[in-house]
């Protein structure tokens, strides 16, 4: 897929039965999303709360469907370098075709407020040992960086980072330019991978600027649970059958996350 001259559009999975449903729809892939896997083990927000063991369980159940190739977002490896390893590990032996790895500093720190990138050299670092720590030759690892958070030089040096230590691809997150497409793309020579064409890229023929996959929206999850909510409802013989705004919200507990934020990590 990666060296085809298509963009990819992966369904949002979040089980095994979303996995066939994806696959019998037509979908070449499927992506589970950090987000959607702490909902779907934890029924919690994407705090970094999800542990290696449980998300690689997940992918695991996922895969021995073998209904379509799956990509997952390992977020940052679950720790340094040699965290990255053993994610990559086990994210391999579950039997993932690609997984994204990112350079955010997590989890967040005591009074961080907003994102934060580690340094380059640790990025680069992180990333080759997650590459030495793949068996499968087949086995995608993109490395993935937000470009909110960088200014040109910035971003287009990391990209030849990532690609100098052996990166298959570049998920460029907060995108919103064709200029960033393009530097990001020179510089590396790698394909790329879109979360969302945002800003000026809505619209835009991504493909012909390099990028090979692009994800849709993770709403598989929320629109199963207000079908489950319907259901419910109609036999406890609630009052209506719609779903409330704020099921989510209400379900993955995103208040009292909040507050356990502000209290004890001055968020």
């Amino acid at each position: 897929m990666l060296s085809a001259g298509d963009c990819i559009r992966p369904a949002s999975v979040y089980d095994a039965l979303t996995a066939r449903m994806a696959a019998e729809l037509g979908f070449p892939a499927g992506m589970l999303g950090g987000s959607v896997a702490a909902l779907a083990v934890l029924g919690s927000p994407d705090h970094g709360l999800l542990t290696l063991d449980e998300f690689a369980g997940l992918c695991r159940r996922i895969c021995r469907t073998g209904a379509l190739p799956l990509m997952v977002d390992a977020d940052h490896g679950y720790g340094n370098a040699l965290n990255a390893m053993r994610c990559v590990e086990e994210l391999e032996t579950a039997g993932v075709a690609a997984l994204t790895l990112e350079d955010t500093a997590l989890p967040l720190a005591y009074g961080q407020n907003g994102a934060k990138l580690i340094g380059l050299a640790e990025a680069r670092d992180k990333l080759s040992a997650a590459l030495e720590a793949r068996q499968d030759p087949g086995l995608v690892i993109i490395a993935r960086t937000d470009a909110r958070y960088q200014d040109a030089a910035d971003l287009t040096a990391r990209a030849r980072a990532f690609a100098d230590a052996g990166a298959d691809a570049i998920f460029l997150t907060g995108a919103r330019t064709v200029d960033q497409l393009t530097a990001v793309r020179e510089a590396s020579g790698l394909p790329l991978m879109l979360a969302a064409q945002k800003g000026d890229l809505a619209g835009v023929d991504v493909a012909a600027l390099g990028v090979r996959l692009c994800l849709t929206p993770h709403d598989t999850l929320p629109a199963a649970l207000r079908g489950a909510y319907r259901s419910l409802a109609a036999v406890a013989s609630a009052d209506g059958t719609e779903a409330p705004e704020d099921l989510m919200r209400r379900l993955n507990e995103t208040e009292r996350y909040d507050d356990l934020m502000r209290r004890f990590l001055k968020k």
